[in-house]
């Protein structure tokens, strides 16, 4: 089965204003909600924005993670329910 780029869907999502990481709860078709970690969003010297890999994790990222995580997790559950 090919990948369907109309079937992916963000449910929610979170960004870290300081280091542009983001978070979001996405579904494919009508699988499981699953947390995704990444992209990272920045901005360019002409202004526009863009998005990169998340790579790797400094200090202030797993900071903002552990306070945004129970968030997430309540979401993440609701979202379980509302499926069941």
């Amino acid at each position: 089965m090919a990948y369907d780029a109309s079937k992916d869907k963000v449910l929610v999502g979170w960004e870290n204003q300081e280091t542009g990481l983001q978070l979001s709860i996405n579904q494919y078709g009508d699988g499981e909600p699953k947390l995704q970690i990444g992209p990272r969003a920045y901005t360019k010297k002409d202004g526009s924005r863009s998005a990169t890999k998340a790579g790797r994790l400094g200090i202030d990222d797993v900071l903002w993670i552990s306070e945004v995580i129970e968030e997430v997790k309540d979401r993440m559950k609701d979202l379980f329910i509302d499926e069941g």
